[in-house]
């Protein structure tokens, strides 16, 4: 069975950072290639970054040159670096494997002072 396991969201001020992890168990996660998306109130599902399994990523225009993925195919493991954070950054963050139906549980990351 497939799970996503993502952690390191929270509260944080404007300008601030933080890293998200996103866990992977039940997959050929090295195959994978692993999406970013979110979800802020009243909006719909967006994604944000997505890499592939050799490391090529592509992100969304609003946080390119803020926000870096990243993998560790030895610890089946995906990562949202988050630098520079807007309050218009806070949503409910999910991971998923592309092409597919298996999602994380999400994970809240709100910026506010």
């Amino acid at each position: 069975q497939v799970q996503l396991v993502e952690s390191g969201g929270g509260l944080v001020q404007p300008g601030g950072s933080l890293r998200l992890s996103c866990k992977a168990s039940g997959a050929v996660f090295r195959l994978d290639v692993m999406d970013w998306h979110r979800q802020a109130p009243g909006k719909q599902r967006e994604l944000v970054a997505s890499i592939t399994s050799g490391g090529s990523t592509n992100y969304a225009d609003s946080v390119k040159g803020r926000f870096t993925i990243a993998r560790d195919n030895t610890k089946n493991t995906v990562y949202l670096q988050m630098n520079n954070l807007k309050p218009e950054d806070t949503a409910v963050y999910y991971c998923k494997i592309q092409n597919s139906n298996y999602w994380g549980q999400g994970t809240q990351v709100t910026v506010s002072s």
